[in-house]
């Protein structure tokens, strides 16, 4: 593998590290809202965010890297209604909206997400070791 090659890896992995990151950014923001409520009644609550992804090429480098193609909201999924006539936000039946978050599926993918942070991590940390055989053997 050429010197290039493996920053090229590099540059490729951390582009997927990057991602990640605002991934797990994301799914962070939806779970600390998971239980955040309209402020006035029958007001809609936090709409769960979504990310997606594209493949673009770099031209300048000559590789395709992942990055974000945007970050939206869940317009698919039903808010939760709960009967909560005293609540401050409840509509006039005494039914609240709560997020369409759900926390258990926001946990998996984070975890998802993580173990790509970390594989690209360990890509990287590859990638320099070879480097740095490669510029020992040129030293020796």
């Amino acid at each position: 593998m050429s010197s290039g090659a493996i920053f090229d890896a590099m540059q490729i992995s951390a582009s997927g590290m990057r991602t990640q990151g605002t991934r797990l950014r994301v799914i962070s923001e939806n779970i600390a809202n998971a239980g955040t409520t309209g402020e006035t009644p029958g007001a809609d609550p936090y709409t769960r965010q979504t990310i997606t992804f594209k493949n673009e090429l770099d031209r300048e480098l000559g590789f395709r890297k992942v990055e974000v193609e945007k970050i939206g909201q869940d317009t698919e999924s039903e808010y939760v209604l709960k009967y909560e006539p005293d609540h401050p936000a409840a509509d006039d039946a005494g039914y609240v909206k709560y997020p369409n978050v759900k926390t258990l599926i926001e946990v998996m993918d984070s975890r998802e997400a993580q173990r790509s942070y970390e594989a690209n991590l360990g890509m990287i940390e590859q990638a320099r070791t070879m480097a740095l055989r490669t510029i020992d053997m040129l030293r020796g």
